[in-house]
């Protein structure tokens, strides 16, 4: 099939099997290994990427359902060098540990906020609940999104302003 999308603001045009799993599409033609595999069923959240602002699990996705979308991934967020807020907060909270379920985490917490910019703890957990950390128990995780929203509401105060 042809296919027309969008990844990480560059549009691109190919000839893919139909039946191609986004994630091998991301990672193997296009070298965005940030989208990781970790269970290839849907369990894991560790592949998670945006596909017009919406969390998908890339290993249970076909390229055919993505055709004329814009998908944004991990490598997707920063600009001009700089971290996004989730990425810059997850640093500095210690919710990386060995980082192999990070980028997903991150990927559901830039929805997330994308939708609720002030989430309380719970609806952090509740939110992140689709993904899994085998090194943390979670904490960090939710501390760093609740300072990437405290910041990322700051700096939307100050562009009213």
């Amino acid at each position: 099939m042809q296919l027309e999308i969008t990844v990480n603001g560059k549009h691109l045009e190919r000839q893919v099997d139909e039946d191609l799993r986004l994630i091998d599409f991301l990672r193997e033609e296009l070298g965005f290994t940030g989208v990781k595999e970790g269970c290839g069923v849907g369990e894991c959240g560790a592949c998670t990427v945006l596909v017009d602002g919406v969390s998908v699990l890339s290993c249970l996705t076909r390229v055919a359902q993505v055709d004329g979308k814009e998908i944004l991934t991990i490598e997707g967020l920063s600009e001009e060098g700089e971290l996004h807020p989730v990425q810059q907060a997850f640093v500095e909270t210690g919710g990386v540990q060995c980082g192999f379920c990070t980028p997903g985490f991150i990927m559901v917490a830039v929805e997330l906020l994308e939708l609720n910019p002030d989430p309380t703890r719970e609806e952090i957990r509740e939110w992140i609940e689709g993904n899994i950390c085998r090194c943390t128990g979670y904490v960090k995780i939710v501390d760093a999104i609740e300072l990437a929203a405290r910041r990322m509401r700051s700096e939307e105060e100050k562009v009213e302003t």
